[in-house]
């Protein structure tokens, strides 16, 4: 999710007591804003000095993209959205005959008629809310890179290792640019959600302000890519990154991100204004 550069200023100095008249007012019971907006404590820091109980609860997303042990639920889940990549790699320029895709589009079909009586819940908004500390890890599995019940993830594995971040990604048939090289939205796409678990390790993450990206070399499909993301610096609000993609040792791509600290009850505000929006639509 970006934000417009222009919004990014440092608020105005204001009296601290004055500082929960700061959050926009709700009529909807049981929704809980959080905290006020702007407290000078909820800065983001360099890895060592960030406080360790809010770094525990921002890096959700990081050990939610390297865990292992699924319940059976999410094993099914995953299960399932296998099966749809590969139905997805597969179907890409196929050149089955024609009687074959009608058939496969009946079976398509029925498949997904089987869930249309079932609510799908609130999906936009989870990594805000779990960044907030009120959703819990499982609910990444929705990510459109990292989710493992997404099939649109290809999906990417996150691992925090000594204060940087490392991820590797195979990205099939369907996310092709120029021939048998991934195509280089996709490879943003990546360095954004791996710059985004890196500016987590500020303690205080946000939204994405800038980021660009420089295209080394061509970067091949069906090949294990590995990305690397680093803490370069903070400026109160401002959280500087930098990363890499490599296939094998060829230095595919680098970026820079400037992400823009957000408090959590910025967060919430977000999960609300979606939830009254669902709830609308109903």
């Amino acid at each position: 999710m970006t934000r417009d550069p222009e919004t990014t200023d440092d608020p105005p100095a204001a009296d601290p007591a004055d500082a929960a008249d700061q959050r926009p007012s709700t009529d909807k019971p049981g929704v809980d804003l959080g905290a006020p907006r702007w407290t000078t404590d909820y800065l983001p820091k360099m890895t060592g000095d960030a406080d360790p109980v809010r770094l525990n609860m921002v890096t959700k997303r990081i050990r939610a993209a390297s865990a292992s042990d699924l319940s059976p639920r999410r094993s099914a889940l995953k299960g399932l959205a296998d099966a749809s990549r590969l139905l997805i790699d597969r179907l890409v320029a196929t050149d089955a005959p024609d009687d074959v895709i009608a058939a496969a589009t009946v079976d398509v079909s029925a498949a997904a008629e089987r869930f249309s009586g079932y609510h799908q819940g609130t999906l936009y908004g989870f990594s805000e809310a779990a960044n907030a500390g009120r959703r819990e890890d499982p609910l990444f599995d929705h990510s459109p890179l990292i989710g493992i019940g997404n099939p649109l993830a290809p999906p990417m594995t996150i691992r925090e290792v000594d204060g940087v971040i490392e991820a590797t990604a195979c990205f099939g048939q369907a996310y092709e640019g120029p021939p048998g090289c991934v195509h280089g939205g996709y490879v943003a796409a990546a360095f954004d959600e791996v710059l985004g678990a890196t500016q987590s390790l500020s303690g205080a993450p946000g939204m994405t302000g800038t980021l660009t990206v420089r295209y080394e070399k061509p970067t091949p499909l069906q090949v294990e890519l590995r990305f690397e993301g680093r803490l370069m610096g903070v400026e109160r609000r401002k959280i500087f990154v930098e990363g890499a993609c490599y296939s094998g040792d060829t230095l595919t791509a680098t970026a820079k991100g400037t992400f823009i600290s957000m408090q959590p009850g910025q967060f919430l505000d977000i999960l609300a204004e979606r939830e009254a929006r669902q709830e609308d639509q109903r």
